[in-house]
């Protein structure tokens, strides 16, 4: 397992599609090869966090998440990767038999602790009874996160060159940052791809350089599928389908939504003709361990 990460990893891929008409074009940023482990956007949005942790003198940093949390597992390998413990606060009772997500961060020596989703709620009250740790938020919300998440652009050549710029919301920490790096004329759209989380414009508005960007960025909320990390068969033949034609891995939680999102702004000419389109793929592929053997080609 390599332990560098390294920005040149990163390619930028054209994508084709037949929906892909009205002259417009679609490339996708891949930063799910940027590493095997922590991959995506995921160190950019820790990569300040650790600096902050070590700076401060810590020896281990905690954080929140589910049993198939990319960012945990991410967060586990990236402070084993700086010589820093690691807490993972997870929410659920302990599995029986835990996902590949809870093996590897176990394996990357990160102590697991479970609580009922209720206790979950208590972000503050679990907080105060680790207090020799640095604590991250969950999926890496805030300022430091958005301050690594806003490095991203940095990575893609000629980026004068594309007028739309989407990405995949969850906690809006790399919407946020994208917004506070894109240039003037490039409008920024978030997929959110939780149901009916709408105080996620208030969340990422608090993240904004200069808050006159709050106009510079939307959030489509119709692309969740029923809500986080739900996949009906009509995803995932989209994902087998973009496979089949493009070789572009997708997620059932994140890249999948937005790359169909996509299509159908597409399609309805909410990205109008004649865009130049940049989708930020934001990796968390492991979401995926979640299907049957054989459900997807890749």
């Amino acid at each position: 397992m390599q332990n560098k990460i390294d920005i040149n990893n990163i390619r930028i891929q054209p994508i084709v599609a037949g929906w892909l008409s009205k002259n417009i074009t679609l490339h996708v940023a891949r930063l799910d090869e940027l590493h095997p482990v922590v991959s995506g956007n995921k160190w950019f949005k820790l990569k300040y966090y650790l600096a902050a942790a070590q700076q401060a003198g810590y020896n281990t940093i905690a954080t929140f998440g589910g049993a198939y949390s990319n960012h945990i597992v991410a967060a586990a390998f990236a402070a084993q990767s700086c010589g820093l413990n690691s807490i993972g606060i997870i929410r659920g009772e302990r599995p029986a038999a835990p996902s590949l997500t809870l093996r590897h961060a176990a394996e990357c020596g990160m102590q697991l602790h479970f609580v009922t989703r209720e206790q979950f709620k208590n972000k503050q009250l679990i907080q105060q009874q680790h207090t020799d740790a640095y604590w991250v938020n969950e999926g890496g919300y805030g300022p430091l996160g958005a301050k690594g998440a806003a490095e991203i652009l940095s990575c893609v050549p000629n980026l004068e060159n594309y007028n739309h710029i989407v990405c995949a919301v969850g906690t809006g920490t790399m919407l946020a940052g994208l917004v506070n790096s894109a240039l003037a004329h490039q409008k920024v759209t978030g997929i959110s791809v939780l149901k009916n989380n709408f105080s996620i414009i208030e969340e990422v508005a608090a993240l904004l350089n200069d808050k006159t960007f709050i106009n510079r960025f939307t959030i489509q909320h119709d692309y969740h599928f029923g809500g986080y990390a739900k996949h009906p068969p009509q995803l995932i033949e989209f994902m087998q389908q973009i496979w089949n034609t493009n070789a572009l891995p997708t997620d059932i939680v994140y890249t999948a939504k937005t790359l169909f999102a996509i299509q159908q702004m597409a399609l309805s000419n909410t990205i109008t003709p004649g865009s130049r389109v940049l989708m930020v793929h934001s990796g968390g592929l492991q979401g995926n361990s979640s299907l049957q053997k054989g459900v997807l080609p890749f």
